[in-house]
């Protein structure tokens, strides 16, 4: 059960100049990994890895069901772990990060087509807010835990279908309980939060567990994926 308090939609309130890490990265073709879910063992299949940087240094070591990074003086990445098609999966994880300058924040990140939507489910930040930027439209509640749920416009910014465009960044935050370590994100409910406050996607593209840095991001994370 979603409960969604609509806020009013003012005018558009730009938070910054930051432009998202948006660059098409790579997919690769992993090996099939099993866990076991009650009692029944079954398999699931992790085959994408999100790998993007501007500046500074970051190493991304992808494993069959996870991946380790270590960053510093990053001016801008993204690195993760998941599926190349998205869906409204539940996203378990486990692990840890460790931020010692610039911006850190983890998240659930994906896109989709038709329309071209970049969307993030911020589970922990360092500085509070992570990418969060733009209108702010509402909250709700989802995972235990409080979300504001903002939208920002990019312009011929980088993105899965090239730069020359213009798409839209759906942007939950979530503000109370952050959960840097573990946690479950049932995206079939924020997704759901998200058509109720009008925010609708497209035909879904890849669907990360990730980590992201800017302004001289100097850190490291390690986490294990599943869903």
């Amino acid at each position: 059960m979603v409960s969604f308090t609509y806020l009013t939609l003012a005018a558009l309130a730009v938070l910054g100049a930051r432009a998202a890490p948006t660059a098409e990265p790579s997919a690769l073709d992993l090996p099939d990994f099993d866990f076991e879910i009650g009692t029944q063992n079954v398999t699931r299949r992790q085959d994408y890895n999100q790998n993007y940087k501007t500046g500074g240094t970051v190493n991304y070591s992808p494993t069959s069901n996870g991946y380790s990074v270590t960053f510093s003086g990053a001016g801008d990445f993204v690195v993760g772990k998941g599926w190349k098609k998205g869906t409204s999966r539940t996203i378990s994880y486990s692990g840890s990060s460790t931020r010692y300058a610039g911006t850190v924040l983890l998240s659930v990140y994906g896109w989709t087509r038709n329309p071209l939507i970049e969307y993030y489910v911020q589970e922990w930040t360092s500085n509070g807010k992570g990418s969060a930027q733009g209108t702010k439209v509402g909250t709700y509640t989802a995972d235990g835990g409080k979300y504001e749920l903002w939208k920002h416009q990019q312009v011929n910014q980088p993105s899965i279908a090239g730069t020359s465009t213009t798409f839209w960044q759906y942007i939950a935050n979530r503000v109370d309980n952050k959960r840097p370590n573990s946690g479950s994100v049932n995206m079939a409910t924020h997704f759901a939060a998200w058509k109720k406050a009008g925010l609708n996607l497209g035909t879904h593209d890849y669907q990360v567990l990730a980590t992201e840095g800017w302004g001289g991001a100097g850190g490291n994370a390690k986490y294990t994926v599943r869903g």
